[in-house]
C-alpha cells in the first residue's frame, strides 16, 4: 500500500522543508512551517468504508477502559477490507495528537510522552499524547486537544491543527485518528505533565521515522498474514526510549506524509479481512 497522500498536494513538501526561516506564523514561527500549514491543509485521506464513527462497541481490554492509546500493534483502516457484516463491527473512537515544531537548529520535532512507571499496564511506554473520545468533543481535532492539555498541558490556543491522517486500526480494535498540529512557538509551550500519566515528556525528529537507523522489528502473523512491529531506539539529554508498536506505525505514515517519500525500509503492513466480532475480538 502506498504511503504518498493524495495527488492533491501539488507541491513536494521536501522543498518546503528546505525553504529559509521568514515572517510570523499565527504569533511565531517561520515559512517553513507557515508553508507546512498550507500544503497540510490540502492533504486527502484515503477513503474507507469499514466504519460508523457515531457506534461503538464493548471493549475487552483494561487499558482501554483507561482511555489511553497505547497498544502493541495497529494499521491503517485502508489495510483492512470491509467485512462481511460492517454493522457488527463498530469500534469506540480515539484520538491523538501529532504536535510538530521547529527546534533551534531548525529541524522538525514531534512530542511525545512516556507513560508514568505506576500504571498498570504499559507503564514506562512512549506514546503520543491522547485518548478515547468523550461524549462532549465535538470532533477527533477537540478530542487530541483536550487530551494533550490534560496530559502535559498544552494550550490548545498554541497549536494550528492542520489536518487529520488516516485512521488506524489498534490491536484491541479501537479506531485512532492521528490529528497534525503545528506548534508556532515552542517557548510559548510550558510542559506540565499530569503526574499520574506521564513520566516525561521529550521530542524527537520526525524524519527519523522514514530512516533505517536505530530502527529494529519483530516479524509476526496473525491469521496467516505476515506483519512487522517497528522498534526505533531514541537517546536524548542521557535518556534512552523506544518508540515501537502503535506509536511507531503512526509516525512512519506521518513522517510519509510530511517528507512525501515512503521510509527507507518495508513496513509490511498486512492485507487482512477483520473476523466477525464473535470470532476475535483483537489481533495477537
Amino acid at each position: 500500500m502506498s504511503t504518498t497522500p493524495s495527488s492533491s498536494i501539488s507541491n513536494s513538501i521536501s522543498n518546503i522543508m528546505d525553504s529559509s526561516k521568514a515572517s510570523s506564523f499565527n504569533g511565531g514561527g517561520s515559512q517553513r512551517l507557515l508553508n507546512l500549514a498550507q500544503q497540510l491543509r490540502l492533504y486527502k485521506t484515503p477513503s474507507t468504508t469499514i466504519f460508523d464513527n457515531n457506534d461503538e462497541i464493548e471493549e475487552q481490554r483494561r487499558e482501554e477502559n483507561e482511555g489511553k492509546v497505547v497498544s502493541q500493534v495497529g494499521f491503517v483502516e485502508s489495510s483492512t477490507p470491509p467485512i462481511v457484516h460492517p454493522e457488527k463491527f463498530k469500534p469506540k473512537k480515539a484520538a491523538v495528537l501529532i504536535c510538530l515544531f521547529e527546534d533551534d537548529d531548525g529541524v522538525l520535532k514531534v512530542i511525545l510522552t512516556k507513560r508514568s512507571s505506576k500504571l498498570s499496564t504499559h507503564s514506562g511506554e512512549v506514546s503520543l499524547p491522547g485518548g478515547k473520545a468523550e461524549e462532549g468533543d465535538a470532533n477527533d481535532t477537540q478530542t487530541a486537544m483536550r487530551e494533550a492539555k490534560e496530559e502535559i498541558g498544552l494550550e490548545p490556543s498554541l497549536v494550528n491543527v492542520v489536518t487529520v491522517l488516516e485512521p488506524f486500526l489498534s490491536k484491541h480494535l479501537l479506531r485512532v485518528v492521528p490529528v497534525v498540529g503545528i506548534l508556532t512557538d515552542k517557548h510559548l509551550f510550558k510542559p506540565a505533565p499530569n503526574a499520574d500519566e506521564v513520566e516525561a515528556i521529550f521530542n524527537a525528529p520526525l524524519e527519523m521515522f522514514l530512516k533505517d537507523e536505530n530502527r529494529t522489528y519483530e516479524e509476526r502473523e496473525w491469521m496467516g498474514y505476515k506483519y512487522l512491529i517497528h522498534f526505533f531506539d531514541y537517546k536524548t539529554e542521557n535518556k534512552k526510549f523506544t518508540i515501537w508498536g502503535l506509536t511507531a506505525g503512526i509516525l512512519i505514515r506521518a513522517a510519509s506524509v510530511v517528507f512525501q517519500r515512503p521510509p527507507s525500509f518495508e513496513e509490511q503492513t498486512p492485507n487482512f479481512k477483520v473476523p466477525k466480532l464473535n470470532d476475535v475480538t483483537s489481533m495477537p
